[in-house]
């Protein structure tokens, strides 16, 4: 049973924000010192980080749930809370991220490469941070954010500057361990060769990589044999070389048939056409094999191929094809953008964008759904009337009332924020600016403002003595108003 793994789904679980806290400084012969509640941590990321040392994804394949750690809440005293440990995934060179719906994230390639693949929750605000000229003592603070949770898919390109295809025992794996040091399964019997191999070769000053692709059939671009699974892995190399084996007994077998074979293959799973080709003629040590050769070479250099007769056994043509493949690989590297690196898809919004769309769903019912509302109602905590009227007084600032009655919303219709799954669900009132206004105003501690002077305050007293004679207590109760 083969170890190579080269395409996993995995689900991750960033970690969540910790909550903010709400707290009053207190402290002899000052109770109320102001609010001093501490931001919660930000929850762990998700990364994932290309390491040298990894070269399959095996690990994912056995355990494929990841979750990073989540932040720790506030604390009083201006406490922040710890932040989440982010989880480090380590991926092979040449990794692809793709999305559940097979959507390109991003092309991981060069050693220590990074990729967030779930972003961690951002902690909530303290009472600290939600002070205001008009919300001086607040009596709550926001909710932590919950760490971003999505499956993605990792496939593995293999990172290669030459590939040789062909037919399986076509004699790819026994040129591949005497070009470098490479040293893969090699047996007399068809797909051999289960796994990818790489190997070094140098030539002169050029030192490149070679990769083995397990043995292409008819049908290999449609999923038979094992073509399907690793035809990927060719995608990334400069150079393809064609191996055809000279020696083959198979009826129906000839080195031109299946250099058509293969090459029709690589044209229906597309993008390889502009790839430079090399054809080898292997196995030329057998009399048989090098009759062949000899017969075959006129019809390849007429296509405008170039061809090199080789032997794995006794070694004949390596040499001049290995400087061969190495002055190709010299051509396509300088040829390659000097900028080249990792490649991430971003998907700007628009300049339009509201942050938040309405739509009606119905009879009297609509929906809200973007970010900013969504995160809004995720951070707020409904069982405190301050934190709902703080909600109430972001929405409408949003704009997100207006839009509701551009859309047709009446007084008593439902209005829901969120998807299916978690949205909060709350009866529409045309007055809300009226409302958020008072519920924003909740958390105000007159306690907290200035004193009025001695002077001013033992004057303001005798007055009221005067005009109407009543006991300054009493007269100080009926005059309180706690929303002044």
């Amino acid at each position: 049973m083969t170890t190579f793994v080269d395409r996993v789904e995995i689900h991750v679980v960033a970690g969540n924000g910790g909550h903010g806290c709400a707290s009053v400084h207190r402290e002899k012969y000052k109770p109320l010192g102001g609010p001093d509640g501490g931001d919660g941590g930000r929850g762990g990321d998700v990364v994932l980080v290309v390491d040298q040392d990894v070269t399959t994804l095996l690990e994912y394949h056995h355990r494929p749930h990841r979750k990073a750690t989540n932040g720790k809440p506030g604390g009083g005293s201006h406490r922040t809370g710890a932040t989440g440990e982010d989880l480090v995934l380590p991926v092979p060179d040449g990794t692809v991220v793709l999305d559940a719906d097979g959507q390109p994230l991003a092309d991981l390639v060069g050693v220590g490469t990074r990729y967030v693949a779930g972003q961690g929750g951002r902690g909530g605000l303290g009472n600290e941070a939600l002070a205001s000229p008009r919300r001086k003592a607040p009596g709550f603070a926001l909710l932590g954010e919950p760490g971003e949770e999505r499956n993605i898919v990792l496939e593995l390109k293999t990172v290669a500057d030459v590939a040789l295809v062909g037919f399986p025992s076509a004699g790819k794996s026994s040129l591949i361990s005497v070009l470098s040091a490479a040293k893969p399964k090699i047996a007399d019997y068809p797909f051999t060769t289960l796994v990818p191999n790489l190997g070094v070769v140098t030539a002169g000053s050029t030192v490149y990589t070679v990769a083995d692709v397990p043995g292409l059939i008819p049908g290999a671009s449609e999923g038979k044999g094992l073509g399907l699974e690793f035809l990927r892995h060719v995608e990334r190399c400069s150079v393809l070389v064609h191996v055809l084996d000279c020696a083959t007994l198979e009826p129906g077998r000839d080195p031109l048939t299946d250099l058509d074979v293969i090459e029709e293959e690589l044209a229906m799973y597309g993008g390889l056409g502009d790839r430079p080709r090399l054809v080898v003629l292997n196995k030329t040590d057998i009399p048989e094999g090098q009759d062949l050769a000899e017969i075959v070479r006129p019809d390849l250099e007429a296509r405008g191929l170039r061809v090199f007769e080789v032997s794995a056994v006794s070694r004949q043509g390596l040499r001049e094809l290995s400087f061969a493949l190495g002055g190709l690989v010299t051509e396509a590297r300088e040829a390659r953008p000097k900028e080249e690196s990792t490649r991430i898809v971003i998907r700007p919004k628009a300049v339009n964008d509201a942050g938040f769309t309405v739509t009606a769903e119905g009879e009297g019912f609509f929906r809200v759904r973007g970010e900013k509302p969504e995160r809004w109602v995720r951070q707020t905590d409904f069982a405190n009337a301050e934190a709902v009227g703080y909600l109430a007084d972001r929405l409408n600032r949003l704009g997100v009332e207006n839009e509701l009655i551009k859309q047709g919303a009446r007084e008593g219709d439902g209005v829901a924020i969120g998807g299916d799954d978690d949205a909060v669900v709350f009866d529409f009132e045309p007055a809300m600016v009226g409302g958020a206004e008072m519920l924003g105003r909740r958390g105000e501690d007159h306690r907290m403002e200035e004193p009025r002077p001695a002077v001013q305050r033992r004057r303001e007293r005798d007055a009221r003595r005067r005009d109407g004679g009543q006991d300054s207590a009493q007269q100080e109760f009926e005059k309180f108003d706690p929303f002044e």
